[in-house]
């Protein structure tokens, strides 16, 4: 049995494992990831003395600490030793918007629940136009970073939870700043991919092998002062409820046994890998920033299923998703002309994890086919009607399971 501390001596994977295979990959892209780091340290200091400035200027913090790294909030009042900003909590006295469809919960109130977590992502906020504070970078950098950002994921058998929190970070931080050049992507997005780990994986990879697949081109310190820059930036809320959060709330729904008072997944792998598969190919499409994770997970699902099963287990009225689902269209087409992917087995998963960890397709190819059909596929929604299933859903059959969800 390997000891901790032989795992923390260690400098770099063996060549011939996963990580070493990443690395060749990475090197290989690294020209469209990002190039080579010039000065890192004036790039950092750029963004932190921007971010600076912005903390000095809230009028709700009275007595700012500061020293060379962080900037800590003094609280107004003795007795609230912590110094927490309670602002970010004025959303959860909304009031859903719609139905709750979980059921009976045996440890809390279920539209206690449900009301926190319409809040939540009423409060985790992206900014679709956020790419027009960057002059410098295009759309297909982001796709680029994040496509690159799943195959790190696959190499070191990270939870899908962990690349979309990591892309979520990395999203709202690019819509806090202004003119981020190309190269400090790659130590944005690995930064956020480092924090995602430390709070999603029960055993993350150590600082020293985020460093090393990105080939050189960020240190460990400097994956450690953007970790701080990241995390100050997005104000220390760092727990939203992602895309796949919303999809493996609603399949555990669909499959519901009604002898269950709680929510225990218990739906087919094969199914969830598939419908996570189209998700991952539209989060790399910029456009996707237009939905809440909410909604682009109801029309992944709606793909897969129908308009019916689809309001039952999200609460969704059609009206609500179908700007999404047309949207969603030319994705799930590319997909199917390829054919779903096939549930993968990874050496020291469990076979009931599998599905949960992200996994890295031929995603750039298939997103070109995709967005190659959007002009076309614009024009004719124009003028016909919308079918009452997705692009995915197989054909009618007296087979067809009672949920609603059928393998393609």
């Amino acid at each position: 049995m390997r000891r901790e501390s032989d795992c923390v001596e260690e400098k770099a994977p063996a060549k011939g494992d996963g990580a070493a295979e990443c690395t060749m990959r990475a090197r290989k892209r690294k020209a469209d990831v990002a190039t080579f780091l010039q000065d890192p340290d004036e790039e950092i200091a750029s963004i932190e003395m921007t971010r600076k400035k912005q903390y000095e200027n809230q009028p709700s913090w009275n007595n700012v600490h500061k020293n060379a790294h962080m900037l800590i909030p003094t609280p107004d009042k003795d007795d609230d030793p912590v110094g927490v900003d309670y602002s970010h909590f004025i959303h959860l006295s909304v009031i859903p918007t719609r139905a709750s469809p979980l059921p009976v919960l045996g440890w809390a109130n279920r539209e206690d629940v449900w009301k926190n977590m319409i809040s939540k992502e009423q409060t985790y906020v992206r900014d679709k136009l956020y790419m027009q504070r960057h002059p410098l970078l295009q759309p297909k950098m982001r796709t680029i970073l994040l496509d690159w950002l799943m195959e790190v994921c696959e190499v070191y058998k990270l939870h899908r939870e962990t690349f979309y929190l990591a892309q979520d970070f990395f999203d709202r931080f690019m819509a806090t700043q202004e003119n981020v050049v190309k190269t400090l992507l790659q130590l944005i997005g690995i930064s956020s991919l480092f924090i995602a780990a430390k709070l999603e994986e029960i055993y993350p990879p150590k600082l020293h092998q985020f460093a090393y697949v990105t080939d050189g081109a960020c240190t460990e310190d400097e994956i450690l002062s953007m970790e701080l820059i990241i995390m100050k930036a997005l104000n220390w809320n760092l727990n939203p409820l992602t895309v796949v959060s919303w999809l493996n709330i609603y399949m555990q729904v669909a499959y519901l046994n009604e002898l269950y008072e709680v929510l225990l997944p218990q739906y087919p792998q094969q199914i969830f890998v598939q419908i996570a598969e189209l998700l991952d190919l539209c989060v790399l499409d910029i456009g996707c920033l237009d939905y809440t994770y909410g909604v682009l997970a109801a029309s992944a699902l709606y793909h897969f299923s129908s308009s019916e099963l689809m309001q039952k287990v999200s609460g969704y009225e059609w009206c609500e998703i179908e700007e999404c689902v047309k949207w969603m269209v030319p994705f799930a087409m590319a997909i199917r002309e390829v054919g779903s992917s096939k549930l993968k087995h990874f050496r020291g998963v469990a076979p009931e994890d599998l599905h949960n960890i992200q996994t890295h397709i031929n995603s750039l190819d298939l997103l070109d086919k995709a967005q190659a059909k959007q002009a076309i596929l614009a024009e004719q929604n124009r003028t016909s009607p919308f079918p009452t299933g997705g692009v995915l859903t197989p054909p009618h059959s007296s087979k067809k399971q009672s949920s609603g969800l059928k393998q393609i």
